[in-house]
């Protein structure tokens, strides 16, 4: 094994590097029962850190 495959990341500085830059989740989710769709969900989120680059869509309270 080499340095990099041995590499340990904690959850949080994870979440961190993934918030700094942006994560975009997409996915379908179909109920199906003999052919007939009972149930179809679709996802579609973006997760992403505010800052002073990019304000938050909400205003704040005062």
């Amino acid at each position: 094994m080499t340095v990099v495959e041995r590499r340990e990341i904690a959850l949080v500085d994870l979440l961190d590097r993934l918030l700094a830059g942006g994560v975009v989740i997409t996915g379908d989710l179909t109920l199906r029962i003999a052919d007939v769709d009972l149930v179809r969900i679709d996802l579609n989120a973006l997760v992403s850190s505010v800052n002073e680059q990019v304000p938050s869509p909400w205003r704040e309270l005062e």
